[in-house]
């Protein structure tokens, strides 16, 4: 791609944010132009507000060409227009008011790659992962017109804790996907935390995220769903049931799953889907999507969550269930492919289509 596109990441101080800008900072797409965040945060240098106190939550440094640049209030979004293609957001706010927010940026003509999950139930925002659902992207031509505008449109990633299995079962879907149970095993940084900041998850488990297992149950319904008229209409012929725990791991989200199919097919086949299931050609998209492990210790969430630059997700222990027809773990790291690359990475795809132009 010979165009460069100027892009502000909206919430740039908090986990997700940093993640974007590491992510950001050398590449060969877009240019980082704007970090914004709340009003409190405005006029100070991003070094000054993540650089100490154990505020930078990030394994590698700030990245330098980021250090000196101003923050600037996320509500003045006419400053921001004259300086950024689009944003990536990923403010921590009210539901109600990230959906403001964020209709207000479109509104004004700058398109928005949301990790937030205010839109994630709106009909005509789609909601990819670009090795999946690519086709979604048709219905922003609906979207803008319901907004009125011209380039303005909102596009959302979905939940980081579907983000192993739903890969992981999508290819299976022509078998008749009819049942699914998925257990998750959230690492901490998926509330936006590490051990500093919350030491209680230090040897402890918890059995509970508020909100995840309705989002978890909910969501694949969306990115298996298909376009008509001027709305996405979810599938409706697969039952997900989840349970979501959080478990002391930095990174990755591990899942448990068991699947009932309409017509059961060989392991064999199941195999060859995984090991053949094709990828993407974006700059952030993973050498390979999809990784069958055959150890039966594997995938393990500390040992694998950096696949193919956290792009990649694993699977193993594939086998058959005395209740469903098979059950299978499969991993992804969650502020990678499940949070801030899933953002780039579908950045990149509407890039590549035009949608900023």
């Amino acid at each position: 791609m010979n165009k460069k596109y100027n892009v502000g990441i909206i919430g740039a101080t908090g986990m997700v944010g940093q993640r974007f800008a590491l992510l950001l900072e050398k590449h060969p797409w877009f240019n980082v132009t704007v970090l914004a965040a709340s009003p409190r945060s405005a006029g100070k240098s991003y070094e000054e507000l993540v650089g100490g106190g154990g505020r930078w939550l990030m394994d590698s440094p700030i990245p330098e060409a980021y250090k000196k640049m101003v923050i600037i209030d996320a509500a003045n979004i006419k400053e921001i227009a004259d300086k950024v293609d689009f944003v990536f957001c990923a403010v921590d706010m009210k539901k109600e008011d990230i959906r403001d927010l964020e209709e207000a940026y479109a509104k004004a003509e700058i398109p928005v790659i949301s990790n937030n999950s205010a839109h994630r139930n709106t009909p005509d925002v789609p909601m990819i992962i670009p090795e999946i659902n690519p086709e979604h992207t048709e219905i922003v031509k609906a979207q803008r017109a319901r907004l009125g505008t011209k380039r303005g449109f909102i596009a959302v990633k979905s939940n980081c804790s579907i983000q192993s299995y739903v890969p992981a079962l999508h290819p299976l879907m022509k078998f008749g996907v009819k049942e699914v149970v998925a257990c998750t095993y959230q690492a901490i940084s998926g509330a936006g935390k590490n051990f500093e900041t919350w030491p209680e998850m230090v040897d402890n488990v918890i059995p509970f995220i508020g909100g995840e297992e309705e989002k978890s149950e909910q969501e694949p319904l969306k990115i298996w769903g298909s376009i008509k008229g001027e709305q996405i209409v979810n599938a409706d012929n697969v039952t997900i049931t989840t349970q979501c725990i959080r478990v002391p791991a930095s990174d990755g989200h591990l899942a448990a799953v068991f699947v009932k199919f309409e017509n059961p097919p060989k392991k064999s086949e199941i195999l060859d889907l995984w090991n053949n299931y094709g990828g993407i050609k974006l700059p952030s998209a993973p050498e390979k999507f999809l990784t069958y492990f055959e150890e039966d210790c594997f995938p393990q969430t500390k040992l694998h969550r950096d696949l193919y630059g956290g792009m990649g997700v694993s699977i193993g222990r594939l086998r058959e269930d005395a209740l469903y027809d098979y059950k299978f773990v499969c991993l992804s790291h969650n502020t990678l492919r499940g949070a801030a690359g899933g953002a780039v990475l579908m950045a990149e795809l509407f890039a590549e289509k035009g949608y900023f132009n």
